[in-house]
């Protein structure tokens, strides 16, 4: 008897190293298949069991890393193996960017591990979720983005908080020789002009005063950390330490609990709003409130990733556009010339008129410069999809369900097979031609542009965000000279959380252009 149940132990403990045996052979396999559909690229070993481990814990950096294997790569695309077996398919190729997200969008889905990632943070907000929760949120979103109220987010909110508060902040910082961190004005002006046309409610965080941003500092540390799960290559450490409440998932949650009690208390007083009969307005939030949805904890789910959509992307993408103007002089005497020629600030005390809806739109070269800033700086620095069913790629690659395939549009900015030779210059006239009426903006293909991202996750906010970009640099720069405040040479760095940050912000002293031109 005791020889019977010593042998069921020992079956029972080698039973699992056999089925992991099993795997990695089968996995092997695929893989060998998978390498000869693929142009040939010197990866790193990968090992048994735990993939590309180690080459991937011996870099400083690993975005860039993957950024220059992919430049490299003839093909494209190539596969980095996870520990375990699980395969992560990376890829700048505008064909296979445009079978997984809109060609076969079915297939390739948010998958279970990138929800339960962001789920402390952003739970079942529209960036998080699938199926009808998803196609009810984006429709409900949508009225936010029509013709009407582009208008009066332009005309209303963006003009009071350039002409009220970022000038009067910027003049102050000309007149005091003062050092500004312009990615911090930039993400408080973001925050309060989203807060205001979303929820109807003004945070003032662009108040002259500069008040703490204690919501803004969580509001990064979430962001951080989530970024973080994601990169691990073993996910189970950072589950223990939630599980564990210790490290940095400790900080995490105290992070979202910040996050979580400011966007609840501006749905209760919304709800409130609506129940006194107060409330007349047409903004996002009240319209969830109005279908019936009164679910607070989903409410506030979707405050949180309308907060990470028009704070963090729009900031991150005026912070390089400054700081690139500020290196091309050529690209800054245009949007000056532009400036002038539409009639932008004729008056810098006064605000623009009426018109100010059509004059930022008709903004082309402006456009460009933003467009060519968000090649060479994406706010959202990489994408990943999650195969639901086994697939194809186009050019050949198998991909087994629960794959990822992860789209860098950082690395597609840099890649000469796609911008030409001068990829690693900024030119706004890249995005011109000659028209009938002078200047014309040409669109590239978004599966080579994916900055907007492609197919029905098509970026709603797209135009109100061009719009509120523009309105920023016509305030700005008709009136002042942004003038990096670091030594010469010094580059800043892009650091790839799940928006783009510079890291340390981007330090700045503000002149104003009649004491030097």
């Amino acid at each position: 008897m005791v020889e019977l149940t010593n042998f069921l132990l020992s079956l029972l403990l080698i039973l699992p190293s056999f089925l992991l045996l099993l795997i990695i052979i089968k996995n092997d396999s695929l893989r060998t298949r998978q390498n000869r559909n693929q142009t040939q690229l010197k990866l790193p070993k990968s090992y048994p069991i735990i993939g590309h481990f180690i080459a991937v814990s011996q870099q400083k950096d690993t975005f860039q890393w993957i950024t220059n294997l992919l430049i490299s790569s003839p093909s494209s695309t190539f596969i980095l193996h996870r520990p375990f077996g699980l395969d992560s398919i990376q890829t700048v190729d505008p064909n296979v960017i445009e079978h997984i997200l809109k060609t076969e969008f079915h297939v390739y889905q948010k998958g279970p591990y990138h929800r339960s990632v962001l789920r402390d943070f952003l739970g079942d907000g529209i960036f998080n979720v699938e199926g009808e929760s998803w196609k009810f949120q984006r429709r409900v979103c949508s009225y936010e983005f029509s013709a009407h109220a582009l208008k009066e987010f332009v005309e209303k909110v963006v003009d009071f908080e350039v002409s009220s508060r970022l000038i009067p902040i910027l003049s102050r910082a000309a007149r005091d020789r003062t050092v500004l961190d312009l990615q911090d004005i930039l993400e408080r002006f973001t925050f309060d002009n989203i807060c205001k046309i979303s929820f109807g409610y003004d945070p003032k965080y662009l108040d002259p005063s500069l008040p703490n941003p204690e919501f803004a500092v969580a509001f990064e540390e979430a962001t951080m950390i989530s970024t973080r799960r994601f990169r691990s290559f073993f996910p189970f450490v950072w589950k223990i330490c939630r599980f564990l409440n210790i490290g940095s998932e400790k900080r995490l949650k105290k992070a979202v609990f910040t996050v979580r009690e400011f966007a609840m208390t501006i749905v209760k007083e919304k709800k409130q709003s609506i129940i006194n009969n107060c409330e007349n307005s047409e903004d996002l939030l009240s319209r969830f409130l109005k279908s019936g949805h009164s679910n607070e904890t989903l409410l506030t789910d979707i405050v949180i990733s309308f907060l990470v959509a028009g704070r963090e992307s729009t900031s991150a993408a005026l912070t390089w556009f400054f700081w690139l103007i500020h290196k091309n002089k050529e690209a800054e005497k245009e949007i000056l010339k532009e400036l002038k020629n539409r009639g932008k600030q004729g008056n810098k005390t006064e605000h623009l008129n009426s018109s100010v809806f059509e004059q930022v739109k008709q903004m082309v070269y402006t456009q460009a410069a933003l467009c060519e800033t968000m090649r060479l700086f994406p706010p959202v620095p990489v994408d990943i999809r999650e195969a639901v069913s086994d697939d194809i790629l186009p050019d050949g690659t198998l991909v087994k369900k629960g794959t990822w395939v992860t789209y860098h549009p950082y690395a597609m900015g840099r890649l000469e097979k796609l911008w030409g030779v001068d990829c690693a210059e900024y030119r706004p006239e890249r995005w011109l031609e000659e028209g009938e009426d002078g200047l014309k903006f040409v669109p590239r293909d978004a599966c080579m542009y994916p900055v907007f991202h492609v197919g029905p996750r098509v970026c709603l906010g797209k135009e109100m965000a061009f719009l509120q970009m523009k309105r920023v640099v016509a305030g700005v720069l008709s009136r002042f000279r942004v003038v990096p405040a670091v030594a010469d040479g010094v580059e800043p760095v892009y650091v790839p959380y799940l928006t783009a940050k510079m890291h340390g912000g981007f330090p700045v002293m503000i002149e104003e252009r009649c004491q030097v031109e």
